[in-house]
């Protein structure tokens, strides 16, 4: 089996699609490249389905090698049979691969190993022949200095019978299969830990019993954490005796002595053997799915946030909100450069509301203010509701945006580097009005997993929740393209093709050489090659460049293309961009090359029709309640507004504008079943909700939107 082959039986997907992907992504193109600008040679496969053909052939390779490796040790050991070399190259299940090499596995010394020091492998051999015959007087012929009588002869018989058991592929397959279907998860308080405080946010699994395949992974994470945390104590089994039932029937032929000594061993063989190590399978592999499932909706979020509505290019005063320490405010130009910083004291205990008043309306007639953006953290309420009492001017639209991550932010490197001379409330400060301006050309400055959208983040395969995230960047960052004169390190980083180091590289030549007037400029940063620039160049815009086609998602590669296509209407290149009527002039069968099918050219034909547009919706205003300032001012039955701030696999959570987020339920989203939350609610979606309970000592609102 070859990988194209091995990707076909779990995507099935045409195979010429599949065999084009595995070559481009040989040859080193990125993801958002091949969905992008080679939907010819794959067959207009999707980024989602890109990324499976990538995965599932690091897989293979990695089975491959695990091949490789097994056989290498079993013919070290002499033991390589042409059978078994035959079944295991054939092999392709991970799980299988590892049940073959199970009895050659290298281990600690075991008690089937010391009996066969004793030379009781022979009489392990005829009981398990299972003839009729005298085990006793069997077991005698087999007495030494260190094996002084026939039960301890029997006992080491029945320990060799039982490591065989355990290695027994048939028992072993069944087994799983037997945990897959029935396996029940249980979750005990530990004692001496159930009345301390930290504990009681898991006392619902102090006494917990469900059937394991139909734990929602959320649950399984916070039982995995309960445990980790030394509250409780997690179990996973099956019915001993249907298990040990099931064995006997594949082992046992007989009704005689050597039975019993066989039902003996396969009793300990359970306990002992099969038992832990097949129910710590079924757990892993429950956690597996689970962390794959927490990792989706953390992806899901996350693309949701980058891809939150920018506010655009404007003037903003940022405001960064607090009591005793103040409000930080600042003032941020079009390129979101920091104009003008200070501390504001507009609430208790300093009361300054007056003098605050004042300044705020100097700021924003100083510096041209078009918006002010308030975090949405402690006194976030109270300060919009102070600057909505401000006469200014002119109208301002007051946004509140979201702080996560803003304090990671200020305190990282990338901060420190931009504002070396500023402390880390006014970092914060600015990253507020920022993220207002344009989310994902801020957010991209943030570890991800700090930004905190999602469920049991930290409880997770962080290697697998790194990748996933990182991808999730790249993707939303090549979905909307980026500004190659202003876009910071961070951002350029993302861009297909380019990496830190690169991104380095041009913040270094942009910084002598001025701004790019094209995308060929590209070629000159050092290091950055013909291949570097293939994966890139459609991914950065240049406003206002030589080649208007230089500020949208055509790619160089096709420039001849659409120029030729212009000279065909008997028009400029520039006449054609922007123009419906004209591009619908264009017949794509006639423009078809070896490298550009039907399917490129018809994107180009859209991209034409509207250059450089940002997928992105505009931000809008919204407006909370303004008589609920805190969670005493709820009562079950109140329909307030409010915005879906973060989506798990139980519901969603909506702030309603104080400090506690209330749950909405996955069972109270909309009448009927629903199988996934995202299906309903968008993260940052303006929502109606209705009040169903308060629980004010535990800081808790559940919610309702079916009103």
């Amino acid at each position: 089996m070859n990988t194209t082959s091995y990707i076909k039986q779990i995507l099935d997907l045409p195979e010429k699609s599949i065999s084009n992907t595995l070559q481009l992504l040989a040859e080193d193109c990125t993801i958002p490249f091949i969905s992008r600008y080679r939907k010819d040679k794959t067959g207009n496969l999707d980024e989602v389905q890109i990324e499976q053909i990538s995965k599932i052939s690091k897989q293979f390779e990695e089975i491959v090698k695990r091949k490789e490796s097994i056989l290498k040790s079993i013919e070290e050991q002499n033991d390589l049979t042409p059978e078994l070399k035959q079944r295991i190259e054939e092999s392709f299940d991970i799980v299988e691969l590892e049940d073959l090499y199970l009895p050659f596995k290298k281990r600690r010394k075991t008690k089937a190993d010391t009996a066969k020091e004793k030379g009781l492998e022979p009489l392990a051999k005829i009981i398990m022949s299972q003839k009729n015959s005298d085990l006793t007087f069997l077991a005698s012929k087999y007495l030494t200095n260190d094996v002084p009588s026939e039960e301890e002869a029997l006992q080491g018989a029945r320990d060799i019978m039982a490591e065989w058991i355990n290695e027994n592929m048939y028992v072993r397959k069944n087994l799983r299969r037997l945990f897959q279907r029935k396996a029940v998860i249980t979750s005990k308080a530990v004692k001496a830990k159930k009345e301390e405080e930290e504990a009681q946010k898991f006392s619902q699994y102090f006494e917990w019993e469900e059937n394991l395949n139909r734990t929602p992974s959320h649950r399984l994470l916070a039982m995995l954490r309960a445990e980790s945390e030394g509250f409780v104590k997690v179990n996973i089994g099956i019915d001993k005796e249907e298990a040990v039932d099931f064995i006997e029937k594949a082992i046992i032929k007989s009704n005689n002595e050597s039975s019993e000594q066989i039902a003996l061993a396969i009793k300990d063989s359970y306990k002992r053997l099969l038992e832990p190590a097949i129910s710590n399978e079924a757990l892993q592999e429950a956690k597996g799915k689970a962390d794959k499932k927490a990792i989706e909706i953390f992806s899901e979020n996350l693309s949701q946030l980058l891809l939150a509505p920018p506010l655009g290019e404007k003037r903003i005063l940022a405001i960064d909100p607090g009591y005793k320490s103040g409000c930080k405010v600042v003032c941020l130009d079009e390129k979101g450069d920091l104009l003008h910083n200070e501390t504001l004291y507009p609430h208790a205990p300093q009361n300054e509301s007056g003098m605050a008043m004042k300044k705020i309306r100097s700021m924003v007639n100083a510096y041209n203010i078009e918006a002010i953006s308030i975090g949405n953290g402690t006194a976030s309420r109270e300060t919009e509701f102070f600057i909505k009492k401000i006469a200014f001017d002119k109208p301002l639209q007051v946004f509140v945006v979201s702080e996560a991550g803003a304090s990671v932010y200020s305190a990282s490197k990338i901060a420190r580097d931009e504002f070396p001379s500023y402390d880390v409330t006014v970092r914060g400060a600015v990253s507020i009005g920022r993220r207002l301006a344009d989310p994902l050309a801020e957010l991209v400055k943030i570890d991800a997993k700090s930004i905190g959208v999602g469920q049991y983040q930290h409880d997770v395969d962080q290697t697998q929740l790194k990748n996933e995230l990182d991808s999730t960047v790249m993707k939303c960052v090549n979905s909307v393209g980026i500004n190659l004169n202003t876009a910071s390190k961070s951002l350029l980083s993302y861009v297909s093709g380019i990496g830190e180091k690169m991104a380095e590289n041009i913040i270094s030549y942009r910084t002598e050489n001025g701004a790019f007037e094209d995308r060929k400029q590209l070629k000159k940063v050092p290091r950055l090659g013909e291949k570097a620039y293939q994966q890139a160049a459609a991914f950065v815009r240049i406003a206002n460049a030589k080649n208007p086609l230089d500020n949208s998602a055509v790619h160089p590669e096709a420039y001849g293309i659409v120029e030729k296509m212009a000279k065909d209407l008997g028009i400029k290149t520039d006449e054609l961009i922007a123009s419906k009527e004209k591009t619908a002039l264009v017949k794509p069968e006639n423009y078809v090359t070896e490298e550009i099918g039907i399917l490129g050219i018809k994107d180009i034909l859209k991209e034409l029709e509207k250059p450089g547009l940002d997928p992105r919706k505009a931000a809008k205003v919204f407006e909370f309640d303004p008589n609920v300032k805190s969670i005493k001012d709820l009562k079950p039955g109140m329909i307030l507004p409010g915005i879906v701030n973060n989506i798990t696999a139980f519901g969603c959570f909506v702030d309603m504008g104080i400090k506690e987020s209330g749950l909405v339920h996955i069972s109270q989203l909309k009448d009927g079943f629903v199988s996934d939350v995202n299906e309903v609610v968008k993260l940052h979606q303006h929502v109606r909700v209705k009040v169903t309970e308060v629980d004010e000592a535990r800081k808790r609102v559940q919610l309702s939107m079916i009103l």
